[in-house]
This record gives C-alpha cells, sequence and structure tokens, in this order.
C-alpha cells in the first residue's frame, strides 16, 4: 500500500508540473514560443558525412583473422631477413666453395657451430645458398604475380566491359587455354637461355589469361547494374566507371589470385629445374637446392640438404595462400560492417 501510495503522489505531482508549463506556455506570444532555425552549411554537410573507409574496414576485417596475421608477421619477418641476411657479418658467398687449412672441400659437413646448415657436396655453406635461392624465388614469384595481374586486370576488363572484344578474346582464351602450361614452360625454357628473365617471361606467356577471365567474368556480372546504367546516362567516361565503379568490387579476387600465383609461380621453378630446364647452378634458388637434395635422399646423413629448402618452400607458398584467401574475404565489401 505505501508503494501504491508513493507512485500516486508521484504521478500528482508530475501533473501539476504539467499543468503549470501549459499555463506559462499560454501566457507567452507566438514569436516566444517559435522561432525560425538558421540555416548552417557546416552541419549539414556533418550530418550527411560517412566515416565509411574500404581500406579500413578492409583491414579490420583481415586483422580479425589471427592465423593469417601471424603468418603475415613470420612472412614478413622472413622477407626482411632473406634482403638483409648478405650484409651481415661472417656470411659466405653462396657461390664460394670452401677449404680447410690444407686446402680440402669441406664437403657434405652436418650442421654445426661452424656451418649453421652444414654444407653441400662441394663444399658450399648450405645457410648462405638457402637464403639468396629464397630471394631468387621470391622474385620470380612476385614478378610473375605483379606482371600477370597488370596485363589480366587490362584485358580482362575490357573483354568483359566492350561487347564487340567478346568473341575475338574468348576465341583467344579457348586457343590459349587448350595448350598445357608444363609444355609452354619447357619449350621456352628450352629454346631460350636458362637465366630468371627466361622463366618470368615463359610463365607469364599464357599465365595471364586465368586472371582476365576471372576479371572478364566478375565485369559482366556487375556491368548493367544500375548504378554504371545511371553512370552512362549522365555521360561519365568509360575510364571513370571502370575505375570507380567495377574495379573496387575487384579487389578481392586480383588478390586472391595473385596470392594463388605467388606459389604457383615457385612450384613452376621447382619443377622446371627438377627437369633440368631451370636456372643455372651459380643462380641459386629453391628449385635447385631441392633439386640437388632430391639425389640425397637415400642417404640419412645428407637429407638436411633437402629438409630445409623443402621446410622454407613449405612455409612461403602456405603462407601466401592463406594470407590471400584472407584477405580476399576481407576485401569483399559484404563482409564489412
Amino acid at each position: 500500500m505505501k508503494q501504491f501510495s508513493y507512485r500516486l503522489n508521484k504521478e500528482a505531482k508530475l501533473m501539476d508540473s504539467m499543468d503549470e508549463v501549459s499555463k506559462k506556455a499560454g501566457n507567452m506570444s507566438e514569436e516566444e514560443l517559435f522561432s525560425f532555425a538558421e540555416f548552417n552549411e557546416s552541419e549539414v554537410e556533418r550530418t550527411g558525412y560517412s566515416n565509411y573507409s574500404y581500406w579500413r574496414s578492409t583491414l579490420h576485417a583481415f586483422f580479425k583473422s589471427k592465423g593469417a596475421v601471424i603468418l603475415l608477421a613470420l612472412l614478413a619477418v622472413l622477407l626482411l631477413f632473406t634482403f638483409i641476411q648478405p650484409y651481415l657479418p661472417g656470411q659466405y658467398d653462396p657461390n664460394m666453395i670452401i677449404n680447410d687449412a690444407k686446402g680440402m672441400q669441406y664437403r657434405n659437413i652436418p650442421p654445426g657451430e661452424e656451418f649453421v646448415l652444414g654444407t653441400n657436396s662441394i663444399g658450399q655453406d648450405l645457410w648462405a645458398r638457402i637464403w639468396s635461392g629464397t630471394r631468387t624465388s621470391l622474385f620470380i614469384g612476385i614478378s610473375v604475380a605483379l606482371i600477370e595481374a597488370l596485363i589480366g586486370i587490362v584485358i580482362g576488363v575490357l573483354w568483359g566491359y566492350v561487347r564487340k572484344l567478346d568473341f575475338i578474346l574468348t576465341e583467344i582464351y579457348n586457343i590459349i587455354d587448350n595448350i598445357p602450361n608444363t609444355i609452354v614452360l619447357i619449350l621456352v625454357s628450352y629454346i631460350l637461355k636458362p637465366s630468371v628473365k627466361t622463366l618470368i617471361f615463359a610463365m607469364c606467356l599464357t599465365g595471364w589469361i586465368q586472371m582476365a577471365r576471372f576479371i572478364r567474368n566478375q565485369i559482366l556480372i556487375i556491368r548493367d547494374r544500375d548504378y554504371n546504367v545511371a553512370s552512362r546516362c549522365l555521360g561519365t567516361s568509360t575510364p571513370k566507371i571502370i575505375m570507380k565503379n567495377l574495379l573496387p568490387y575487384l579487389v578481392s579476387v586480383i588478390m586472391l589470385r595473385m596470392a594463388i600465383t605467388i606459389p604457383e609461380a615457385i612450384g613452376n621453378e621447382v619443377f622446371i629445374t627438377y627437369i633440368g630446364l631451370g636456372l643455372p647452378v651459380n643462380i641459386p634458388s629453391l628449385g635447385n637446392l631441392i633439386n640437388e637434395g632430391r639425389a640425397l635422399i637415400t642417404s640419412p646423413a645428407l637429407r638436411y640438404q633437402l629438409v630445409y629448402p623443402t621446410i622454407i618452400l613449405s612455409f612461403v607458398t602456405i603462407s601466401f595462400y592463406i594470407i590471400g584467401n584472407a584477405f580476399s574475404d576481407a576485401a569483399d565489401p559484404k563482409n564489412h560492417v
């Protein structure tokens, strides 16, 4: 009963205060009750402003994937160390044959204090050769990915947006796609002088067609959406429509394809070296190192020459694949809040 009476008293006081306010308002003039709000352009702009940022949202979504972030940090450390390793004190030249005081080669020395990862069959430091080979293989992989992306994006956008080019480029795609990539790699590596440039050229010769196909398919999906039709009706130029309306939607596809291309290019380099058409021995690469270690797999004491470069190759390829998938998902605007 006390709570009920207290609630009634509170409501009565509220009604009294409302009556007082209405009496005061009745005594006020119309000019005192109402006044025009002044126009403030800065306030209008502020209320219509959105702080959404595509790249900020992409990075925010990417850093939610802890596994990909950890792999990215480890990969960054590996890349950094790969390039600063030659400038560290006490490093051997990767092609240098090391001899002892008697002039004998340090052949097949197991890992220890003097040689961290041991030496190979002719007395070369395996530590220096692995990091030099990693630099070479990463350079090949990243170069191939960038070149394929550049060519594939340009041709893919034209293929999907310009209707007149669709038939011609489709026939070109059908011809190139029916030629096995392995045959192209073998023929180009056999005809041209073995070098890093030869491998990059051989891989890019037909590799861009897959990127172009991905881009073309995505362009066909979003080409005739309402906002693109409206942009064309308003007289927006084709390059601006492509740059502003189309390419931002393709970032996830492009990043995924590039992330897959890097380990694929490194794997192709290993394969070409495995069949004897890769880089010469004086240019260390992961392919050369794995090919040399493969011949020693039957000797348990010498298997380290195959294990160490294989670990580096596996880590690089797996990291790029996982990071690429995570970044592709994060770059998809559908995953942005």
